[in-house]
């Protein structure tokens, strides 16, 4: 059941107290089947930040029902695996996993073994799990994830298999509980799935059309994660630019930031994934306006060619994208700009993939995501014809990373001696008495600092510049 507001339909009251219901049945059941220490769930995230705050609320989900978390599998009573669809070596890694659980599955009958997320969309992945993974209990898609206790309850009362794949309205479901990772860097959700059909993109497919959620419903996450000491929020959606479109609130994307910015607290705002041809130039004014808004722009642009663009169907073309960054760095100079890029799209030649070269040089990116061309199922790339050989698309996509790592270099040579203010996130790797900060450009110093200091803002001096590696001390 759901109801309409502002065309976007939303979870009703009355489902949600169906699903605390379950929930509550649920508690009864692992209360009596685990008396002593309580269940144990792991879960585990692939792909995207939208993927990581759903997990968030499946996790907050599974708390309510009394599970505690684990970071190894073997010892976990609930094993849940949410999946991305966007890349194939994405797949490769679930299958993977999923398959080395079958002997832990031997000897630990009672393990629940759950997926979820984007692959578990796909027919032709759902098929294959039902065929070859016969030890997986349970299997739900992108649009229930709010019905995880009903879905839970079923497979823990009938012991059958549970598979709930089919798309429905994409109903936001609003006041899901959330158990956050991290207690000052936050995830905030404004809107789910995509209206755009990018010709290599399965996304649409898997998470169904454009739907932001209300303003209010925001406004009401922000305030609370300001209270709970969140010292940046990332507002997340597959195309945040496109906010509020067909809405009857008339809150578009840069009035919401407008919004939280005005928000009472110490914290600072990013957002993602950022489409070009919704990149307007109201976003880039009222990013510059805002003293809380990071001066970080990711904004992919996948290729330099014009005819390659026409083909993904990105909707613009490389001069409008580098009129954006141009208009960008004229109203907020200090601006770091990263960006997406897909090497060896079918039909993609060497000449046209040198164009992708020279926007890199123009451009001078702060960072880039780079991908070889990956074909998914059931989007128009798929069938497209490619007479390049792979090896050829690695030996282009080696070339590119070596340019990026050049500019990279000379950016961070060029930071040596300045200050910068950086959250300070964690410890580096090799807890040596370091830390890892970041910037407000998205970019990464250490420096030698206490653990107390992480989750604050500290100023660091740049004193060493390593290739793109930067190091630096307290001031």
């Amino acid at each position: 059941m759901s109801v309409i507001s502002d065309k976007n339909p939303v979870v009703s009251p009355e489902e949600m107290r169906r699903q605390r219901e379950y929930t509550e049945k649920i508690k009864v059941i692992l209360q009596a089947k685990y008396p002593l220490e309580g269940p144990k769930a792991f879960v585990h995230t692939y792909g995207c930040q939208g993927n990581v705050a759903d997990s968030e609320r499946i996790k907050g989900q599974l708390a309510e029902m009394g599970y505690s978390f684990t970071d190894v599998r073997e010892e976990a009573d609930f094993v849940l695996f949410n999946t991305c669809a966007v890349r194939e070596h994405a797949e490769d890694r679930v299958f993977g996993n999923v398959g080395a659980l079958k002997p832990v599955k031997n000897e630990k009958k009672d393990m629940i073994i759950a997926l979820c997320g984007c692959m578990m969309q796909q027919k032709h992945v759902e098929e294959r799990i039902k065929r070859s993974y016969p030890y997986v209990n349970l299997v739900f898609g992108t649009f229930a994830i709010h019905r995880v206790p009903e879905l839970l309850y079923k497979v823990l009362r009938g012991g059958k298999r549970v598979f709930e794949t089919g798309e429905t309205n994409g109903e936001i479901a609003e006041g899901l509980p959330v158990y956050r990772d991290r207690d000052f860097k936050m995830w905030l959700p404004i809107m789910y799935g995509c209206n755009n059909f990018c010709s290599y993109c399965v996304v649409p497919y898997v998470r169904g059309r454009e739907r932001s959620r209300a303003p209010e419903e925001v406004i009401a996450e922000a305030k609370e994660l300001i209270s709970l000491g969140a010292k940046e929020i990332t507002l997340l959606g597959q195309n945040v630019n496109s906010y509020g479109k067909n809405c009857s609130h008339n809150v578009n994307f840069p009035k919401l930031i407008r919004m939280i910015n005005d928000l009472p607290g110490d914290f600072k705002i990013r957002f993602m994934t950022s489409h070009p041809k919704d990149c307007t130039k109201e976003l880039l004014d009222t990013m510059a306006s805002c003293e809380k808004v990071a001066r970080h722009l990711h904004l992919p642009f996948q290729s330099g060619n014009n005819r390659v663009l026409k083909e993904m169907n990105r909707g613009y073309t490389r001069e409008d994208y580098i009129g954006l960054i141009e208009y960008a760095r004229s109203v907020m100079p200090d601006i770091s700009v990263t960006s997406d890029i897909i090497v060896g799209f079918p039909g993609e030649t060497r000449e046209e993939f040198e164009d992708t070269l020279s926007l890199i040089k123009e451009v001078r990116f702060t960072s880039l995501f780079t991908f070889i061309f990956s074909p998914r199922e059931g989007t128009r790339a798929k069938n497209m014809e490619d007479n390049v050989p792979y090896s050829e698309k690695s030996r282009w996509f080696t070339e590119l990373l070596k340019l990026q790592e050049t500019i990279a270099a000379e950016r961070c040579k060029s930071m040596l001696g300045k200050t910068y203010e950086v959250l300070v996130e964690s410890e580096t790797k090799e807890k040596d008495g370091r830390l890892t900060g970041r910037t407000d450009g998205n970019i990464n110093i250490d420096f030698e600092g206490d653990i107390s200091l992480i989750g604050q803002y500290k100023k660091v001096r740049v004193t060493n510049a390593l290739n793109w590696i930067l190091s630096g001390e307290l001031e």
